[in-house]
């Protein structure tokens, strides 16, 4: 059964949420204050987080703050703000959807369950990223042999690190596809890595200076990362 962790202090409102959504097969944590939200969420690891923006203790921007440090768990902000400018803040501190109050239930169990979707696939792809290691690969100087764990240039072995190797495994299988700053970071750092998207940046800037001249072909993806540019 899906876990759901609810952080709503406004009892009414929180027992209807609760209700539809046992109604609907999800298992609801239920938190009243944003310290109790990120406890709860540290011990049961939900798989899609609810969270209300006005909250005593700590308000939902710092939940959702303290939350992106330590996990890509998906999270929908229910809120009475419902300005374009809020809603901004929300969604660039790490919010997945926004909702604003008063809502209609079924717009509301419809996002739920977008949101849960988008996560499952997200995750089956993180884990064919990961589980891959077919190969070995090329790409114009370069060699990668996974299975060996060998990177070569020009015949010459490349002393990677094992997260720019991985780095440069995973570009390696995709060519032309753009992969998020954070999905990087799911994929090649995983779940217990807490930092941010500068390590994401420096670690290619180390990768491209190893690869010298064939370094320019990862290319940064303005606004959402990094590819590797297929080869002519």
């Amino acid at each position: 059964m899906t876990t759901i962790l609810l952080v709503e202090d406004a009892h009414d409102l929180a027992q209807v949420l609760i209700r539809e959504l046992e109604t609907n097969g999800y298992h609801v944590l239920h938190a009243g204050d944003g310290l109790t939200a990120l406890r709860l969420h540290a011990r049961e690891h939900p798989a899609l987080v609810i969270l209300d923006w006005m909250l005593p203790k700590l308000d939902g921007l710092e939940v959702l703050r303290r939350l992106r440090q330590l996990a890509p768990t998906p999270v929908l902000m229910l809120t009475a703000r419902g300005e374009e400018a809020d809603r901004v803040i929300g969604l660039e501190l790490g919010a997945d959807d926004y909702l604003t109050k008063p809502f209609s239930m079924r717009e509301f169990l419809a996002r739920v369950r977008a949101l849960l979707r988008r996560a499952e696939q997200v995750q089956q792809i993180l884990h064919a990223d990961q589980s891959s290691v077919d190969g070995p690969f090329t790409h114009g100087a370069i060699y990668l042999d996974p299975q060996a764990h060998l990177a070569t240039l020009q015949g010459i072995p490349l002393d990677l690190s094992p997260t720019e190797f991985s780095l440069l495994s995973l570009l390696l299988r995709s060519p032309g596809r753009a992969f998020s700053r954070a999905y990087l970071v799911d994929t090649i750092w995983g779940e217990t890595y807490i930092g941010g998207d500068r390590s994401v940046d420096n670690t290619v800037l180390r990768l491209r200076k190893k690869l010298g001249p064939v370094g320019e072909d990862i290319e940064t993806v303005w606004g959402i990362g990094y590819r590797l540019r297929p080869e002519r």
